[in-house]
């Protein structure tokens, strides 16, 4: 049986080993010599993201919960994945104590090392370099089988774990039975960001544009007269929008898998804000007052499955030509192919005439990357933003005392697994917002001081700015100048907030344009 040590020692050499070459080996060494039941528990401790997913403790309690270090390390996955479970398993009146009784316990079996990685690892903090991309390379490598075989079931199954697993103890074989199937969603292309239309044209040549709803990004599956619903989380919440799925109940085909937004509209049409939308999916159950007083609409733009037939590696413009044929045109987002910048802009300028905030650009002839951010769909907005992650939070003063008001704001760096910080801001909060926030970084703390609360990174917020500007105060060299909170996005995970590489190409591409535009008024 595999020793909790030797995951902690892999995840040492792989956060002091700054090649990516050595970081797989170390990882795919470690892979390699596992148990069929530890695979799972192993890949999810060295990405930072344990079988049990999020359990809300927080620093306060694994501090409080610290024992005096085993001389021995003794302890194995599966005893320390079980311990987990017990923790993620307390309910109820008492599971606090509860709780802080298992940690102690776990932590008294620990030695130093171990303990110091238990810690970090149920903070969400475990900051070591092992991505997905590099465990991807990483379990490819131990199981010898094609990393884009890998990458490819992962993007059917969405959990590495299981992924791993199955390439570990069946390679290929293994890989081959995964595939998309109805009832088990699918981790949600992404879109990097073009500065305005022309950039986007110049960038994919043909697009095909869509308007851009700032609504709740869903996928639906339609199984005969069954169907479900769920988030970009992959979260089922079928019970919540049942006007959703009683229109789709309706669709004059069998089996149908598609990808949409759903959005509150006001009476004369135009979008309600996304927070609005949002107080559809903070309940588990359908409450009909609120339904009859914000009914929602949804609108796809793509196709991943029709009538049995898999359609991810088939180009953008056969899918919607596969989706226009199995959806009633009013639910079809508006769309339109085109190479013709002045065309392009009137679009453009409808999708922002009817109150949406933009439109999306698409390669007409890519497939559908699960789960990836790529530069085949382009997001466009009068306003700049950026999905960013809140890293601490300060006391407000005034008529904010008792609140958390100035957030620190940061984006994600895709090599290191960190967060670069990119400045702050109170602006743009409503007392609402206000409240809610505080409440839910308190629940996400993990250290204070006399006037910052510093928090787990996992609450995304969209920030509207103005320019980005050199900045010697912060790490990455650059702040976001009159940055102001436009909206809380709880549907999104950090993964999915906007790269300190993004921030750099848009600040570096205004840098481009001011230098261009002093030349000709030159």
């Amino acid at each position: 049986m595999t020793r909790l040590a030797e995951i902690v020692e892999t995840s040492h050499l792989v956060a002091k080993t700054p090649a990516r070459r050595e970081k797989i080996g170390h990882l795919a060494a470690t892979l390699a010599g596992l148990a069929a039941e530890e695979v799972e528990i192993a890949v999810g401790f060295l990405s930072g993201a344990p079988r049990q997913g999020r359990i809300g403790i927080g620093g306060a309690v694994l501090s409080q919960a610290m024992a005096p270090a085993a001389r021995a390390a003794t302890l194995t996955l599966a005893a320390v994945d079980r311990a987990l479970d017990r923790v993620a398993a307390a309910h109820g009146a008492g599971s606090a104590a509860e709780r802080r009784g298992l940690l102690e316990a776990l932590f008294a079996e620990a030695t130093a090392a171990e303990q110091d990685f238990l810690f970090r690892l149920l903070l969400g903090e475990l900051r070591q370099g092992a991505l997905e991309g590099v465990l991807v390379e990483a379990v490819a490598r131990a199981a010898a089988v094609p990393p884009a075989g890998l990458k490819r079931a992962l993007m059917l199954r969405g959990d590495l774990g299981a992924v791993a697993r199955a390439a570990l103890t069946e390679g290929e074989t293994g890989l081959a039975r995964f595939s998309l199937r109805l009832f088990q969603p699918l981790k949600p292309m992404l879109a990097d960001s073009a500065e305005d239309v022309a950039a986007a044209l110049a960038r994919l040549g043909r697009a095909a544009l869509e308007y851009k709803l700032d609504g709740a990004r869903i996928q639906l599956h339609k199984g005969g007269a069954e169907v479900r619903v769920y988030t970009r989380e992959l979260n089922e919440v079928s019970a919540v929008v049942p006007e959703i799925v009683a229109a789709a109940a309706a669709f004059p085909v069998k089996e149908l898998v598609i990808e949409g937004e759903a959005i509150a509209l006001a009476p004369d049409g135009r979008p309600r804000p996304f927070q609005t939308t949002m107080r559809r999916f903070g309940r588990k159950h359908d409450d009909e007052g609120l339904r009859r007083k914000l009914p929602l609409s949804a609108f796809f733009f793509d196709c991943l499955m029709r009538e049995g037939e898999v359609l991810l590696d088939r180009p953008a413009r056969e899918r919607f030509a596969a989706l226009a044929a199995a959806v009633p045109q009013a639910l079809l987002i508006p769309h339109l192919e085109t190479a013709e910048p002045a065309a392009a802009e009137a679009f453009y300028e409808a999708a922002l005439a009817q109150g949406h905030e933009g439109v999306m650009a698409k390669a007409p002839e890519a497939p559908y990357a699960a789960g990836r951010r790529v530069d085949a769909w382009l997001k466009i907005k009068r306003a700049k933003t950026l999905d960013l992650v809140v890293l601490a939070a300060e006391w407000g003063h005034g008529r904010r005392r008792g609140k958390l008001s100035n957030l620190h704001l940061g984006a994600r760096d895709a090599e290191s697994g960190g967060y670069v910080m990119l400045g702050k801001t109170f602006k743009g909060l409503t007392d609402a917002m206000l409240a809610w926030q505080t409440e839910r970084l308190l629940a996400l703390e993990r250290a204070r001081d006399a006037y910052t609360v510093h928090v787990r990174p996992e609450l995304v917020v969209e920030v509207a700015y103005n320019d980005i500007q050199a900045s010697p105060r912060y790490p990455g060299g650059m702040a976001l100048r009159f940055a102001r909170v436009k909206a809380f996005r709880p549907e999104k995970r950090p993964e999915d907030a906007d790269t300190i590489a993004t921030v750099r190409e848009a600040f570096r591409s205004a840098a481009r344009a001011q230098t261009s535009h002093r030349a000709e008024s030159g």
